[in-house]
C-alpha cells in the first residue's frame, strides 16, 4: 500500500459511516476499472431540479430582459 493511500484511509476512517461508504464505493470503482463514476445527486440537487421542472411545466421562463441583465452582470 502506498503512503498516499494510507494517508487517505486514515482520513476516511474519521468520517461518518455514510461518507466512509461513499469513499469505499469510489475506491472500488477505480480498482474495478470503472471508466466513469456516476455522479449521485444530493437531496438538495434533486429538489432544485424538481423545482425547475415544475417551473417549466407551468411555462415560467425568464424574459429576454432578465437573461440579458444576468449576462451583463458577469460580462467583462
Amino acid at each position: 500500500m502506498t503512503e498516499l493511500l494510507e494517508m487517505a484511509l486514515d482520513v476516511v476512517r474519521k468520517l461518518p459511516p455514510e461518507k466512509q461508504d461513499q469513499a469505499a464505493r469510489a475506491i472500488l470503482d477505480v480498482a474495478n476499472g470503472a471508466e466513469e463514476v456516476p455522479y449521485v445527486l444530493s437531496d438538495e440537487e434533486n429538489a432544485a431540479i424538481d423545482f425547475a421542472l415544475a417551473q417549466v411545466e407551468r411555462g415560467e421562463f425568464a424574459t429576454e430582459e432578465e437573461v440579458e441583465a444576468i449576462f451583463a452582470k458577469y460580462r467583462k
